[in-house]
């Protein structure tokens, strides 16, 4: 047997023993029969823009959709055009914008508190298969949300709702509870070379 046969046979032998351990792996997990929750969180790029790739990979799968921002207000962006040329998702912007654009800590907790009412509206709602809270994590940062009352919107939610929380710095409390957990890590990044955000890539 050549060198060439014999590294074959044995890639061959790896993946097949690879192959057998994740069938079993698959065969043993079971399905929850509720919707799921997701934290996307940490200091890299990514965090929302991963939860929009989940939203169009549920609307492929012709599932109920809706979205509600926190932070971003009227901030005009590529996934909000798509979306709404598109159809198919219940969205609402409700923040003011970032935290350094309004400067008044009461008007933020007030926008966070309503958009977080019409999160609850919709989640216990029962219409939807998946609801993302863009940006929560971020009004859960600056004590506008306390996590205690998200947890009882989460747990309040319909069994069939799965939910997206993204932002950085998500409490310790959302990420125990959620079913998944995904840290996005900065390693190098445009704007740190002086490049602003472009759009179509960051917006």
């Amino acid at each position: 047997m050549s060198d060439q046969t014999a590294d074959a046979a044995s890639h061959k032998a790896k993946m097949q023993k690879l192959q057998a351990e994740h069938r079993a792996k698959v065969s043993e997990a079971g399905d929850p029969d509720r919707g799921l929750v997701l934290v996307h969180t940490g200091k890299g790029k990514g965090k929302s823009s991963s939860a929009f790739g989940v939203v169009v990979r549920a609307l492929g799968w012709k599932k109920s959709v809706g979205m509600v921002q926190f932070i971003k207000g009227n901030w005009i962006t590529g996934e909000r055009q798509f979306f709404e040329r598109l159809g198919g998702v219940t969205w609402y912007t409700m923040g003011e914008g970032f935290t350094w654009d309004t400067q008044d800590r009461d008007r933020d907790i007030a926008a966070a508190q309503a958009a977080f009412a019409r999160a609850r509206e919709m989640m216990e709602s029962g219409d939807f298969d998946l609801i993302v809270l863009d940006e929560i994590n971020i009004a859960l940062r600056y004590d506008y949300l306390s996590a205690e009352e998200v947890l009882e919107g989460l747990e309040a939610r319909a069994p069939r709702t799965g939910v997206i929380l993204t932002g950085r710095d998500a409490p310790a409390a959302i990420c125990d509870y959620a079913d998944l957990v995904t840290e996005m890590t900065e390693v190098k990044h445009p704007f740190q070379a002086g490049i602003k955000a472009q759009r179509g890539v960051d917006f």
